[in-house]
């Protein structure tokens, strides 16, 4: 299996690179092919300055992320909750590369699309302050619904996994050492 580890949490210092890094080491204890990438290294401009009415040339790193997406049969998204989204710079990732032509196509004439991404899975690991089963039940995942829903499954990834992991910011020592090895397990089984 060939598995996509893309990290959207800007800080190096995060839990979220923790995350990322305890998944990469339970892939090395897999037979899985894999490549990883961290939104923050990337050079891009994370403005779709012109929507989709004019085409902005991607940058090296887009057209790479665009190979590598093309190239995987899982994708695994790590990033945290932020007012119930992605942080900008993930949102400004996904907007330059998951283009019409390159992700998708509106059919001439019709509300309908083609789906270009089909055949792959994908696993979002998110982060957040709030328990959650708050974020389920009451605030009803809006980051999730964005990704799962209108964003991969928009593309063509139909199934898609979530671990959602909260909350972290009054959490034990304890409490992040049993996730990080949660983690680091899916990491080794491939989901």
């Amino acid at each position: 299996m060939k598995i996509l580890l893309i990290n959207g949490h800007p800080d190096k210092d995060s839990y979220n690179h923790a995350l990322a890094k305890a998944y990469e080491k339970g892939l090395k204890q897999s037979e899985a092919e894999f490549r990883e990438i961290v939104v923050s290294d990337l050079q891009f401009n994370p403005n779709l300055q012109y929507g989709y009415r004019k085409r902005t040339m991607l940058e090296p790193d887009l057209l790479q992320a665009q190979e590598s997406i093309q190239w995987a049969d899982h994708i695994v998204w790590v990033y945290p909750v932020w007012w119930g989204s992605v942080p900008a710079l993930m949102k400004g990732f996904l907007d330059r590369v998951l283009l019409p032509g390159f992700a998708f196509k509106k059919r001439e004439g019709s509300v309908w699309w083609d789906k270009f991404l089909t055949g792959k899975t994908s696993r979002i690991i998110c982060t957040m302050d709030q328990p959650a089963w708050y974020y389920r039940w009451l605030n009803h995942r809006p980051s999730t619904v964005a990704m799962k829903k209108l964003t991969l499954n928009f593309i063509g990834i139909s199934k898609v996994r979530v671990t959602a992991i909260g909350p972290l910011r009054l959490s034990k020592e304890k409490y992040r050492i049993d996730w990080l090895q949660k983690v680091e397990a899916l990491g080794r089984k491939n989901i």
